[in-house]
């Protein structure tokens, strides 16, 4: 019984002590930049927007799927948070006129490892797995050395068994 007590503690503690996956529990035009830094943790990536504000990155792989940017205004009040791996942020992507800092804008940096290079073709591949409903995906995108996206592969992960749990 007591046994049971402290396992139950123990994992209530380290729920308590988590960040939180999707910044629920954050209130757009009331939550503060440190409120979202202390809810999600420490942000992959910030990009500076024109009007002095910025957005701050959470890619949550290679275990999820999902990418949430929150944008915070130039007084450092969040205005609003939204997960960019999805079909219509992938649809966004122009083969030809694209470059990596407007990929990187729409959908956040992909993960460090997934990155490769293909060097007969002089391209570089940013890699990003993502859900479709329930439907595992992995998307590929190919930039030539001028930093210009030259291919857009969007298929069926074969290497994420099952759907549903975001792995």
């Amino acid at each position: 019984m007591i046994r049971a007590l402290w396992i139950g503690l123990c994992a209530a503690l380290v729920t308590a002590g988590c960040a939180s996956y999707d910044g629920r529990g954050l209130i757009a035009g009331r939550s503060t930049a440190a409120e979202v830094e202390s809810l999600m943790g420490r942000p992959a990536m910030r990009m500076t927007k024109e009007d002095g504000g910025s957005i701050v990155y959470y890619p949550r792989g290679p275990v999820g799927r999902h990418t949430y940017a929150v944008t915070l205004g130039p007084d450092g009040v969040m205005r609003g948070i939204d997960q960019r791996l999805t079909l219509e942020c992938i649809n966004k992507l122009r083969v030809g006129a694209m470059t990596t800092k407007e990929v990187l804008e729409l959908l956040g940096p992909p993960a460090p490892t997934w990155n490769s290079r293909l060097p007969r073709q002089a391209r570089e591949v940013w890699e990003y797995k993502w859900l479709y409903y329930d439907e595992k995906r992995v998307l590929w995108i190919q930039f030539s050395d001028d930093g210009i996206v030259r291919e857009v592969i969007n298929i069926y992960d074969y290497e994420g068994k099952g759907g549903g749990s975001g792995k």
